[in-house]
């Protein structure tokens, strides 16, 4: 299916690894110019060649590669602009951020909580007031935010998660209101659990925890998933994807999980 997005710049953040890179790749694939982003270049470096391999419909995009740390908002500031340097526009920002750590609410520390409300929270409010003014002068914008399912059912064990992943979803839904009129979409998804590197230190840390074995503690996430496995991370994708593109112009303000059914509420 051709989504029309030949020739949109994609900005997707953290995006070297997991489901950044699946984002990343499936707009490529889809023909448009993908900037991506990492605290690491060699990351980045990989990253890119894993996404030029990739068949697009389009023989002229490009990906751009920049390093930068969302935790720094110097360095957001630096990469919006490099990328406007490059392209001159900013079509579509996929927010992604690594997961906090885990831990209950008595094992958390200061800096762990100041680090994740920076880095899941903040650096989505911070890229947002940046890029929402270019859009509005484009008069066309799609932002998605990449959550947990933790925003729906709280997890065990996740209350960084389960906290901060909720102020992006209030902050995206006013963004929702208030920029509809301007052509801006903003929309949510919640990745349930996923084959990715975060899911396999989740399931390593409870095997140190607890003595379990690799294979017991995978199953514990799986035995709640009516579809009986583990997410792929081009399954996220592909809604990200197509939540960016033209197919999907009378949809903002959603929140929807990708999970096999993981979450068992109404709503």
């Amino acid at each position: 299916m051709k989504l029309g997005l030949e020739n949109k710049v994609a900005l997707v953040l953290a995006s070297s690894k997991g489901l950044g890179l699946a984002c990343a790749k499936g707009f490529y694939e889809e023909g448009a110019n993908v900037v991506i982003c990492s605290r690491s270049e060699e990351n980045l470096k990989i990253a890119r060649d894993k996404i030029e391999k990739a068949e697009s419909i389009n023989s002229s995009n490009k990906v751009f590669s920049i390093v930068a740390d969302l935790i720094n908002e110097d360095q957001i500031k630096d990469l919006v602009a490099k990328t406007l340097d490059e392209f001159g526009r900013i079509d579509i920002l996929v927010h992604n951020a690594g997961g906090p750590p885990s831990g209950p609410v008595d094992k958390i520390t200061k800096e762990e909580w100041k680090n994740s409300i920076d880095l899941n929270l903040l650096s989505f409010i911070r890229i947002t007031e940046i890029i929402i003014p270019i859009m509005q002068k484009q008069k066309y914008g799609r932002i998605i935010a990449i959550t947990s399912v933790s925003v729906k059912q709280p997890l065990n064990n996740l209350v960084l998660s389960n906290t901060t992943r909720l102020g992006v979803v209030g902050f995206a839904k006013t963004l929702a209101n208030e920029y509809g009129n301007h052509n801006i979409l903003v929309n949510v998804v919640c990745p349930g659990p996923t084959l990715t590197d975060r899911m396999k230190e989740l399931i390593t840390k409870t095997v140190q925890d607890t003595g379990k074995s690799y294979e017991e503690v995978e199953k514990t996430w799986i035995d709640p998933i009516p579809i009986g496995r583990l997410g792929k991370p081009e399954e996220l994708a592909s809604l990200i994807v197509f939540l960016a593109s033209e197919k999907a112009s009378y949809i903002t303000g959603t929140v929807t999980q990708v999970d096999g059914g993981f979450v068992k509420s109404v709503f």
